[in-house]
């Protein structure tokens, strides 16, 4: 059994009552406060009660150590009555020290609730964090036991009222997938150095709230916000030494809690409040939420790591552990150790979570951070495993958007395709592909042009649909947009790991000089880079992602995995940024909002919609005759047109009328040179408008005037460029479904 600290906290005037089981967490009722706590293995649980010292606020005293006595199917439950929001708490467990049977109960070590609202502060790194000695030199040294009390150096957790907030008639926005624009953001980088945002919220939940942000995002046209990590989330010890920090926030330890950096109005539960009426203000205004959650691990390493939470409350019934030894941990995430999703109570707590971010926090949706190793039961990944069928049959979270990042780093972790319907997949092979085309890669014509229709290649035999692809061409980590057309090699040694982290195969393109330059005829290159990868993602059938700050020409001088940049490097500099870049990406954008043929929700079948009639989509060659099957094996092919029929899209509003559109010809050139192109004959349109040229900054919209080709006429496309021409089918022809 571990040894007890001091054990005689208890007062004599703290009235407590049996309390129940659930709901798990801190809950206040109105009249007092119920705390339950899952711990299978635990013999004695104390509940840990905080306040103010009175000669300085912000430091915090244990005041009272209550032990739990009442448990229920593992639960360990207490009521004070009287007690109410407010109240600063935390744990301590007893239980064996074990670590060879997965024990390493400590009850020196202050332990967050797992299910706290609210956390006040952040983790001080001490020694006293370990459970074990760590200044012991053997490789046994996580076997030893450390006595010393953690509580000073961990931060606390609150209770709140949940209730306590005027959602005021707050509506989903309830976007359709097909319809969806997703934008992912950091919330803290992308309002710091926005100088159109009071300083004193700048890099907070209200910066983002605030009526300049809500402007700009419907300004650009994205309906939806994918806030990187939110849940309290902690830094790493050997970060926190290099003066770095966890700016990402990939190491969750609160999986129900704001984190609290991100508060600009208070730590003691303010942060609730704050998120809040972010998610309010962002669906006032028509924009939807979506959290990208990690699940799949916690901040608290392997056996080597910190006791913090979970490790402490019971590790056995938390962690996968190894088989042979139970000392070890299995990791499919890179960090240490991964949750096991396998037992009953760690899926009540992500469900839980869930729910409660849904139901208490509003928000619409979720990106799983790694998530096949969410779904992997024994070791292998399991598209049937209980992960998945509890979401799916959940009331409230089959209902939000659920994205998922299909891959882990366990063997066999790369699923994408593989998800189940229902979910939405980061297409990594879109990416890879479309930079490889836009670099000039050979033998990409026929992947690319299955990556542009929605990747049927992936998702057409479940019936998922083209929205079960988000197309992205960045990401958090990785270059950004402009830096994949001007860095061959990553720069990363801010991060002081010797450049020895991050991607070393980012398929990116300097255009002939690593880096900034002053020739002008690269830097004109580069913009008519930008230009391509833009297009293709927003003209791509499926759901296009958005990094903040692409659209700015937003750079981090070569830095692929900003991870630990807290700084300008990760911060969106809007001092410097691209306004005609931003402008084209606007105009795009609209243009995809405004014609549905351009979002499909069905797949394309390459036939005539009805007999006698011209198919929903056509592949051409420069010299106006179909595609045939040998000219997409050409590993020189770089070049083709596509034309797709607005009155063929065969799909129906909700009120059931029929969706309609005009058509498009896209030319795609990936040449160095540039091509005569043939255009259709009148079967397909009697004429077309050029709206868009990527080798020029401009694109027209309504009311614009574009220059008119016949068909069958000639167009230039110039060298790595797309061009994109617009037939607008005449009202009446939408109804009869002819088109000339």
């Amino acid at each position: 059994m571990a040894q007890c600290c001091e054990s005689n906290y208890e007062d004599p005037k703290i009235t407590t009552y049996p309390g129940n089981p659930f709901p798990l967490g801190a809950s206040y009722d109105g009249h007092g406060i119920n705390f339950a706590l899952y711990s299978e293995h635990a013999t004695k649980p104390y509940l840990c009660l905080f306040r103010s010292a009175h000669d300085e606020k912000h430091e915090l005293i244990e005041y009272a150590r209550i032990e739990m006595k009442e448990q229920t199917h593992h639960i360990w439950h207490i009521y004070l009555p009287e007690f109410e929001p407010g109240q600063i708490y935390a744990y301590r467990v007893d239980g064996p020290y074990d670590p060879c049977n997965g024990h390493r109960f400590n009850v020196n070590k202050l332990l967050l609730d797992p299910y706290t609202r609210a956390i006040t502060g952040t983790l001080e790194w001490d020694d006293s964090l370990f459970g074990y000695d760590i200044h012991d030199l053997s490789s046994e040294k996580d076997l030893t036991f450390n006595t010393v009390d953690s509580a000073a150096f961990m931060p606390k957790c609150v209770v709140i009222d949940s209730g306590n907030f005027n959602w005021g008639g707050d509506i989903p926005p309830n976007i359709p997938f097909h319809e969806t624009i997703i934008y992912e953001l950091h919330v803290k980088g992308f309002t710091k150095l926005n100088q159109e945002i009071p300083e004193e919220i700048r890099g907070t939940y209200a910066g983002i709230a605030h009526p300049k942000t809500i402007e700009y995002l419907k300004n650009l046209g994205i309906t939806a916000v994918e806030l990187m990590p939110v849940q309290h989330f902690i830094t790493d010890r050997h970060l926190k030494e290099r003066d770095l920090t966890n700016y990402w926030g990939y190491h969750t330890i609160g999986f129900f809690a704001p984190d609290v950096r991100y508060s600009s109005t208070g730590t003691y539960g303010e942060q609730v409040l704050e998120f809040k009426r972010m998610v309010k203000n962002l669906h006032k205004a028509g924009i939807e939420v979506i959290l990208d959650v990690v699940y799949n691990h916690t901040g608290e390493g392997n056996e080597l790591g910190p006791t913090l939470a979970f490790k402490g409350i019971d590790n056995k019934s938390y962690y996968r552990l190894t088989e042979q030894d139970q000392r070890y941990y299995f990791d499919y995430t890179g960090t240490g150790n991964t949750l096991n999703c396998r037992l009953p109570n760690v899926l009540r707590l992500i469900m839980d979570s869930l729910r409660y971010w849904i139901l208490d926090m509003h928000v619409d949706g979720f990106r799983f951070d790694l998530a096949a190793a969410l779904a992997r039961e024994l070791h292998a990944v399991d598209r049937l495993s209980a992960f998945f069928d509890i979401i799916h049959q959940d009331p409230v979270i089959g209902r939000v958007k659920l994205l998922a990042e299909p891959w882990d780093l366990g063997e066999d972790g790369y699923q994408v395709g593989k998800f189940p319907p229902g979910w939405a997949e980061w297409n990594g092979k879109y990416r890879d592909c479309v930079r490889d085309y836009w670099r000039g890669q050979p033998s990409m014509l026929s992947e690319f042009a299955a990556r542009f229709t929605g990747s049927s290649d992936l998702y057409f035999e479940e019936r998922r649909g083209p929205i079960a692809s988000i197309n992205f061409l960045t990401a958090h980590d990785g270059f950004t947009l402009n830096d994949l057309v001007s860095y061959n090699e990553k720069h990363n040694e801010m991060n002081g790991e010797n450049s020895l982290d991050g991607e070393c195969h980012n398929r990116s393109w300097n255009c002939g000089v690593e880096g900034p330059t002053d020739d002008l005829n690269i830097n004109q290159f580069r913009d008519c880079q930008k230009r391509n990868l833009l297009t293709t993602l927003f003209l791509s059938q499926g759901i296009p992602m958005l990094v903040a700050g692409d659209e700015l020409g937003r750079t981090q001088k070569g830095n692929n995995n900003a991870y630990c940049q807290d700084n300008e490097i990760s911060w969106l500099n809007w001092e410097k940024a691209d306004k005609v870049l931003l402008s084209f990406t606007q105009k795009l954008i609209s243009l995809r909002r405004q014609h549905p043929v351009l979002r499909r929700r069905t797949w394309f079948r390459g036939q005539p919609v009805k007999p006698g009639e011209i198919e929903d989509i056509a592949w051409f060659k420069f010299d106006g005759q179909y595609m045939t099957d040998e000219d997409w094996q050409h590993d020189y092919a770089k070049s083709f047109g596509v034309f797709m029929n607005g009155l063929g899209m065969q799909a129906r509003t909700r009120l059931g009328e029929n969706v309609t559109d005009d058509s498009f010809y896209i030319i795609f050139n990936a040449y160095s040179g540039h091509i005569d192109y043939k255009l259709p004959g009148e079967d397909y349109a009697k004429s077309w408008i050029l709206i868009l040229d990527t080798s020029k900054d401009k694109i027209l919209t309504g009311g614009d005037e574009g220059e008119i080709y016949e068909a069958g006429k000639t167009i230039t496309v110039h060298d790595n460029s797309i061009l994109v021409l617009h037939h607008v089918i005449p009202k009446h022809e939408h109804t009869s479904g002819r088109m000339r």
